[in-house]
């Protein structure tokens, strides 16, 4: 066990003096060498010239602190991993004042500006600076503290100390103004700062640049346009100027005409040409902005994000031969955009009738985002291709592997199902289903809707009155359950008011205009049926609102119009089930 008392007294151990000596340095080394953790103390200082670091009374001879100062190391940080931040940052900072050696000021000033202990980080920073002068992180770490305490005039002060003294390096000095300051509330404080500490900097380029990057900020475009104009005299070839001056500018000509002369003069501009070429889709140009997209892809061949937009731009312009090879370069590139290239070689072969090929990279779709419409797009052909039962177990492995989808996969399968008039088989699915998922509303919708074809109506009411239990905000439940009992000539006066409920949440619906019509007509009021359903088709002509319609005409005398209207639209919606079994009824 070892023994140790604070500085004054002797310290008892049983191991030797060298062996305490060398476990002390390997902590001193580890403690300044370590990284940040997640919620861990901020990180400790680079390793720092030995010329920055004054000698003290607390250090040997060989420059190598002593027990005392990395015990207290010791404390310090070990009171930082329990959280107990005020007290870390005070031993730090004592530590600091005690050795005056600029790596400890550096963890005082860190520690207190991650855990916001203002008023000892600023200490510690003005140490800092003091022991290092040339060190920009000790001004940079300074201002951070005077901009969070929003200390306005010692905060001009150091960055104008910082600035003098970046010598030669006072370009990259200037850009990194508006980073310090951008958690700085008042943009227009931050704008006139930057103003009054590049003054004595305008014939500099990145003066002018940082001026203008803060006249942005602050929504002054004047001095923004003015200020970038200027850097753009002084350093006329400088892209970032001529982007930031691209970004500024209106959407549309002036900003893709300046592009274009800066592209004019320096053809090497990467960044413009990508900007510019992004603006060219925005302006829906997309001929000229493949164009750009082919010369950025020739100097970046590696660039899965090139790749991919002149792929679908080749799609836009229906050139399916360039798109494909795009977007197979897409996913050769190993990009995160691989998955929706998939989905478009799945859309191109599809299109191209390759269906076993779109089917295939249908199924290799893995990305959320885009694996439920590569499932419902591959399991239609399958359908199309006779094979139901395949489409089925795609589906159903699917609904195993994504949970949060599986309502809607059930619904796609119902759909499927229902498509092939396979209406006792969507019942036992449903049934599974809605064990799953009881308070699902669409599933619960596609129950009764499934219940009316089954000719069941003790389940579809079932259905439909659970439906506008859990949705009474909702002109679904109303609508369908007041149709269907007008369909059968049942419970008329119920319907009626359902339908007038669904009418009041929903009046411009045509679904539930011809709703509407249709009960009136079941109960023998003709004109004011054919007013409904007529308002109805205006806004959706439909072939079931004009099978009612027809219906109505017909019960009114007026078969003519009736059969013209049914002609009609027969031939605009042909097959049509609905209309087809009611033209039969009356024209055998």
């Amino acid at each position: 066990m070892v023994t140790i008392v604070l500085a004054g007294s002797t310290v008892a151990r049983k191991s030797n003096a060298m062996s305490l000596r060398s476990t002390f340095l390997l902590l001193f080394t580890f403690l300044f060498a370590q990284t940040v953790q997640a919620n861990g103390p901020p990180a400790a200082a680079s390793t720092v010239d030995s010329s920055r670091i004054s000698p003290t009374a607390d250090a040997s001879a060989d420059g190598v602190p002593t027990a005392q100062v990395l015990y207290q190391l010791l404390l310090a940080e070990i009171a930082a991993q329990r959280g107990q931040w005020g007290l870390a940052t005070a031993a730090y900072l004592d530590l600091a004042k005690t050795t005056r050696d600029a790596r400890i000021a550096h963890r005082a000033a860190e520690m207190g500006l991650h855990s916001k202990q203002y008023a000892n980080g600023i200490e510690a920073g003005r140490l800092w600076l003091e022991l290092a002068p040339n060190d920009p992180a000790a001004s940079v770490v300074l201002a951070s503290f005077y901009v969070a305490t929003q200390k306005t005039d010692e905060l001009s002060v150091v960055l104008q100390k910082s600035l003098t003294a970046a010598g030669p390096e006072i370009g990259p000095a200037l850009l990194r103004l508006n980073r310090v300051l951008a958690r700085y509330n008042d943009k227009t404080a931050v704008m006139q700062l930057i103003e009054q500490v590049t003054v004595p900097y305008l014939n500099i380029a990145e003066a002018r640049f940082v001026r203008a990057q803060a006249a942005a900020n602050a929504k002054d475009g004047l001095r923004t346009q003015a200020e970038i104009d200027q850097a753009l005299a002084l350093k006329p070839d400088w892209e970032m100027a001529a982007l930031f001056k691209f970004q500024q500018l209106p959407s549309g000509a002036p900003a893709l005409t300046f592009a274009e002369d800066f592209l004019a003069r320096h053809a090497e501009a990467k960044d413009m040409r990508l900007a510019y070429a992004r603006g060219l889709v925005a302006a829906k140009r997309y001929t000229e902005a493949r164009q750009e997209f082919r010369r950025l892809r020739a100097v970046l061949p590696e660039s899965a994000d090139i790749a991919y937009a002149v792929g679908v731009l080749a799609l836009q312009l229906n050139d399916a031969t360039e798109a494909e090879a795009q977007l197979k370069e897409v996913i050769a590139l190993g990009d995160g955009r691989a998955d929706s290239a998939r989905f478009y070689l799945g859309q191109i072969a599809e299109f191209d009738q390759r269906v076993e090929e779109a089917i295939r990279w249908y199924r290799e779709v893995s990305d959320d985002e885009q694996r439920l419409s590569a499932l419902l797009r591959g399991t239609q052909l399958l359908v199309g291709l006779d094979r139901l039962d395949e489409a089925r177990e795609w589906l159903t492995a699917a609904r195993a592997e994504a949970s949060a989808d599986a309502p809607r996969l059930y619904l796609a399968e119902i759909q499927l199902l229902r498509d092939k008039q396979r209406y006792d088989d969507v019942q036992q699915l449903i049934a599974k289903a809605l064990v799953r998922f009881p308070e699902n509303t669409d599933l619960i919708y596609e129950a009764g809707l499934n219940a009316e074809r089954l000719g069941d109506v003790a389940l579809l009411e079932k259905h439909f009155r659970h439906l506008i239990a859990l949705k009474p905000d909702s002109p679904q439940g109303y609508n369908a359950l007041g149709y269907s009992f007008a369909d059968r000539a049942i419970k008329l006066n119920e319907a009626e008011q359902l339908i007038d409920k669904a009418m009041a949440l929903a009046p411009d619906d045509h679904y539930i205009l011809d709703s509407k019509g249709w009960v009136l007509f079941r109960m023998g009021r003709l004109s004011e049926a054919l007013e409904f359903l007529r308002r109805a088709y205006a806004k959706n002509a439909e072939p079931e609102i004009a099978a009612h319609i027809g219906e109505v005409l017909w019960a009114m005398g007026e078969r003519s119009e009736a059969e013209a209207l049914w002609r009609a639209a027969d031939k605009a919606h042909p097959g049509n089930g609905e209309l087809a079994a009611t033209i039969k009824r009356f024209l055998p």
